[in-house]
């Protein structure tokens, strides 16, 4: 079994035009020859991701999902420049080489990068990596010092201080993913009411450090060097990243954090290895992000029902597309007794504090 992230056949409906695609690398990109080999990641439900392979060369290709949008979640000119002002401050990031913004080449704008060749942990840990529960620990400690680290970047230094406006951004989020909800609800969909009014009624004020936030920080998103898997050499997808509340991005971390203890229909929607032996528990991985970060956190229910809520407004919104016929992609027919199953984790989170009132 290979540990390394393989692409395979491109799905039906998001194939690329190598005949327009290759002058235009070539003509931005020194040194290509030959004529490029186009297959796809099979993971992501956002952004599209294919490998462009030359000979001797391999890229990365971005670009938005087919069908309905918002816009603003896939804005390719941003997430290229945020790659590149970053990089030097948080060197996790792979290097983006060009953006094209002539829609003709694909139909779309889209960006290119170095591929980071390594072990990409999805629901499982490979038997083969050997890890045991005291690597698996100190894989996930090394996973949040990362995050640590990235909250404590100085955005300004690294020209990024547009990159959002921190000023009430707890209550742009609730008010905001409330919104997209709305916008995104099919008739098979839960309305999350009761947990919408529990997060709109328990804000907490915005961190008083603002940090960049990378909105999308999961295990299965970082790269683990091949030759050794303690090692994290990169974090990919950075289409959300914006400036905000670190204690935000740490809910949203821990919406996809599914641990051992969880129960069976949880379980079936992991992504990531968060369950394995050795793992941090949800309370373990606020304890030890606190403790790196230097942040009390006093209230990590508000941020972690947060991130389940954005998460379902994110799964919600995918399946609108695919309810209404704008991508065929067959996973996405179960997105929403997935959105249903974290209205249920969520409620289970807010109950004995409804109770306390």
């Amino acid at each position: 079994m290979a540990l390394t992230d393989s692409s395979t056949r491109i799905r039906s409906g998001e194939e690329l035009d190598a005949g327009h695609i290759d002058p235009w690398l070539k003509a931005h990109i020194p040194g290509l020859t030959g004529q490029p080999e186009i297959s796809q990641f099979p993971g992501g439900a956002s952004n599209l991701t294919y490998l462009i392979q030359y000979p001797g060369v391999e890229l990365v290709l971005r670009r938005p999902p087919f069908g309905h949008k918002a816009k603003s979640a896939h804005d390719m000119g941003r997430e290229f420049r945020i790659l590149n002002q970053l990089k030097d401050a948080f060197p996790y990031c792979p290097k983006a080489y060009a953006h094209c913004t002539d829609e003709s080449v694909i139909g779309s704008d889209f960006y290119v990068m170095e591929r980071l060749k390594g072990i990409i942990l999805r629901a499982d840990l490979p038997p083969e990596l050997g890890l045991t529960p005291d690597h698996a620990r100190t894989l996930c400690q090394s996973f949040i010092d990362k995050l640590v680290e990235l909250h404590k970047v100085d955005y300004t230094a690294c020209g990024l201080s547009d990159l959002g406006k921190p000023d009430g951004y707890v209550q742009r989020q609730i008010g905001g993913w409330c919104e997209r909800y709305e916008k995104a609800l099919t008739p098979d969909a839960p309305r999350w009411e009761a947990v919408r009014d529990w997060l709109k009624a328990n804000m907490p004020a915005d961190h008083p450090t603002p940090a960049i936030v990378h909105n999308d920080y999961r295990l299965d998103n970082v790269i683990l060097a091949s030759q050794n898997p303690m090692q994290i050499i990169g974090v990919l997808d950075w289409e959300l990243t914006t400036l905000g509340d670190p204690l935000m991005d740490l809910g949203n971390t821990l919406a996809y954090w599914i641990e051992a203890d969880d129960p069976a229909p949880v379980q079936l929607m992991r992504r990531q290895p968060s369950h394995a032996p050795g793992m941090l528990t949800r309370r373990e991985f606020v304890d030890y992000y606190a403790e790196r970060s230097g942040i009390q956190i006093d209230n990590y229910d508000f941020y972690y029902t947060y991130g389940l809520f954005r998460l379902a407004g994110i799964v919600q919104q995918i399946y609108y597309r695919y309810y209404h016929g704008q991508t065929q992609d067959k996973r996405f027919a179960q997105f929403v007794q997935m959105n249903a199953l974290l209205e249920q984790m969520s409620l289970k989170v807010i109950a004995p504090k409804t109770r306390a009132r």
